[in-house]
Parts: C-alpha cells; sequence; structure tokens
C-alpha cells in the first residue's frame, strides 16, 4: 500500500515529510467502548478506554518498527453510529485532517434495522468509499467482530437482559453475515481492499471459542485482548 511506502521514505529522510496520519471512521468499537452497565431503569452507559483500542495498539506496533516516523491517529468512531452517519461526518471528522490512510468499520448498529436497512447501509458505504477516493486517500474496510450469539447467565438486569436478547438475534438469524456479504459486495466493486476480522471471528467460532465471552459487554463490544486481532490483522496488510 502507499502508506507503507510513505512510512518507508519518512524513515530514510526524516524532516522532509509531514507525519503519517491514518483515520480510523466508525462506531463503538473504534471510539474505544467496552462493559456495559446499567444507569437507570431503562438506560445504558459503556466504559470509554480508547487507549486500549485497537488504533492505539497498532499504533504502537508501527512505531516500534518505524520508531523515526511519527504517526497521527484520528479516532473518528462514535458509539451507537452507523454508516449513514459516518458518510454523513466524513469531511467533519475526517477529509479535514488530510489523511493518508483511513480504516473504515461499520456494521455492527446497522443490522439492527434487519434486512430493510441493508440497502441503506450498502448505499453509505459505497458514499463513504468514493468521498475517500475522491480526496486522494487510501481506504481500508475492516469488518467488524462477531455479536455475542446468547445472554450470559450471570446478566440479571432485566432491562440489559431484554436490549442483548434483542441485538444476539441478529447475529443467530444470520443477518449480521448477510451485512458482511453486501459490505465485501460493495468493497469489490469500488476496489477497496478488505481486512475481513468478520471472518476470523466466524472462524473462531467454527473451532470451538465461545465469541460470546470474547466481548467485554458480551454483546457487542470485544475485550481488550480481542483489539489485537484486529490491530494485527491491519499491521499485516
Amino acid at each position: 500500500m502507499k502508506i507503507t511506502e510513505k512510512m518507508k521514505e519518512h524513515a530514510k529522510n526524516p524532516g522532509q515529510y509531514r507525519p503519517v496520519t491514518i483515520g480510523f471512521l466508525g462506531d463503538s468499537v473504534t471510539q474505544g467502548c467496552f462493559e456495559l452497565y446499567s444507569t437507570g431503569e431503562e438506560s445504558l452507559e459503556t466504559e470509554f478506554r480508547s487507549f486500549k483500542a485497537y488504533h492505539s495498539k497498532l499504533k504502537r506496533m508501527l512505531e516500534e518498527v518505524f520508531p523515526s516516523v511519527p504517526i497521527n491517529i484520528i479516532n473518528a468512531g462514535i458509539s451507537g453510529d452507523n454508516a449513514p452517519n459516518g458518510k454523513n461526518r466524513l469531511q467533519r471528522d475526517i477529509l479535514s485532517f488530510r489523511p493518508d490512510l483511513v480504516v473504515v468499520c461499520f456494521g455492527l448498529n446497522d443490522v439492527t434495522r434487519g434486512m430493510e436497512g441493508i440497502a441503506d447501509y450498502a448505499e453509505a458505504l459505497e458514499g463513504i468509499f468514493k468521498g475517500l477516493c475522491a480526496s486522494g486517500t487510501e481506504v481500508i474496510f475492516m469488518t467488524p467482530n462477531m455479536m455475542g450469539t446468547r445472554v450470559v447467565a450471570e446478566q440479571k438486569d432485566p432491562y440489559i437482559r431484554s436490549v442483548l436478547e434483542n441485538i444476539t438475534a441478529f447475529q443467530v438469524n444470520g443477518t449480521m453475515d448477510a451485512y458482511m456479504a453486501k459490505a465485501r459486495e460493495v468493497c469489490a466493486r469500488n476496489q477497496v481492499p478488505v481486512c475481513d476480522c468478520y471472518a476470523k471471528w466466524k472462524k473462531l467460532e467454527e473451532n470451538g471459542a465461545d465469541v460470546t465471552r470474547l466481548l467485554a459487554n458480551r454483546v457487542n463490544h470485544p475485550a481488550e485482548n480481542m483489539h489485537w486481532l484486529f490491530a494485527v490483522s491491519l499491521f499485516e496488510m
């Protein structure tokens, strides 16, 4: 990828190039959300630790191998966000910073609209990709993690249980699989490379891993160590 060449040239000629900038456009996982807790009878909040998210881990890896290259990270993840909203804030939150590379990751919230929302999801992704490509920015689409497949027994709060039951249904009934298939189609049509972490999570499940236990909130936020899967996958690309 071009960004690799930029880091290589920057390492050979320090001071002649501006810092390398990588943007991350996504939802709560990108923002750095982890555990879920109740703040009222029908209200929830999450733990925020952006410094533990995958982009922070990727930055550490890149700085380890390119110690002389300054690398800026734009965290444009917003909890609860979806692809249409990401498209609407693309200029403000990403393009205004003139990034060299943008990693886009949406789907976990889009899927809660069910199959009737998949066309809007695809249209929004296409709009994001076209906007990035028109600006000359490299782009990677990273598929998200799997969601939980059940409500864990230790979760006693009735409201949280109802929320988890509603969300996990989209994983169990195949809707999430359909959204990821559609995203791959859009990427192929727009020649956008895919870092397919969702496929890796599916492989973990096939091999007997309890994916629900790999989620910090037991529904859709990966545990901190699972953010390494995203970071390493991007590093390899």
